[in-house]
């Protein structure tokens, strides 16, 4: 049986204008990998009404999850959960479980609860509110989307709260071959383990280092078996050049 698939929409003008390097994917990616949950594709929008709301129904109609990251704090270009309520013509507003959570960590903090920070409320009707143990304010969960925080370790804590509800696969197990030498040297070899191994996936990623050419060539699967197969089965292609 196939692994679930999920994808991944980062939203922000800061990341694509390059004045954030986003971290968010790579974590999840590991995670979703270490419970066999299939990370497919990943999509980058800006901060525009139309190309969230767009994004997210194109993705949550292709996966079987869909995690976002990014535009749900205090200030008015967080529109994200404003669009994924429309996304699904959801009615949003500021709910009270929301609301109770922000007033309890303002209070104790010696803050206002002002309207800025009330707009960290707004959750669609039927979603289902996702803890936040780092700073209080939640993200949510609307049908098959998850809707988290972009600060790398509010997602992460995010990440952690939603994984355990969710169904997952056989765990992809990966091993790495580094042979010296250059792609056009092991594609063709390399193409026929593709063959030999079909459940097995192969990549190919070009180096040098010191003058020296080569590629690690990474095999993933879910069967260690086969993995250990595939893997020995290069080793015996490339005895001459593995490092």
């Amino acid at each position: 049986m196939a692994n679930p698939t999920a994808a991944m929409l980062v939203i922000g003008d800061e990341i694509l204008s390059g004045r954030t390097r986003d971290a968010n994917m790579h974590f999840l990616a590991g995670e979703l990998t270490k419970v066999g949950i299939d990370l497919q594709e990943v999509r980058i929008v800006s901060d525009m009404r139309g190309a969230i709301i767009a994004a997210v129904r194109a993705l949550a109609e292709r996966y079987e999850s869909v995690f976002t990251s990014g535009g749900i704090g205090p200030t008015h270009d967080d529109i994200t959960a404003d669009c994924i309520a429309e996304a699904f013509g959801q009615h949003i507003d500021v709910r009270d479980d929301a609301r109770a959570i922000l007033q309890a960590l303002y209070d104790r903090n010696g803050q206002t609860l002002n309207a800025a920070r009330l707009r960290m409320a707004r959750i669609p009707d039927t979603a289902t509110l996702i803890e936040n143990p780092l700073s209080a304010a939640p993200g949510f969960t609307l049908e098959n989307v998850h809707v988290m925080a972009g600060v790398p370790s509010i997602f992460q804590a995010m990440v952690a709260s939603v994984l355990p509800t969710l169904t997952g696969g056989a765990p992809v197990l990966s091993e790495t071959v580094r042979v010296h030498l250059g792609e056009g040297d092991i594609a063709g070899p390399l193409s026929d383990a593709v063959a030999v191994f079909p459940d097995v996936s192969f990549g190919s990623y070009p180096f040098q280092k010191d003058g020296v050419f080569g590629a690690n060539v990474v095999v993933r699967g879910s069967d260690a078996d086969r993995l250990a197969a595939a893997v020995a089965h290069l080793h015996g292609l490339f005895a001459e050049a593995i490092a």
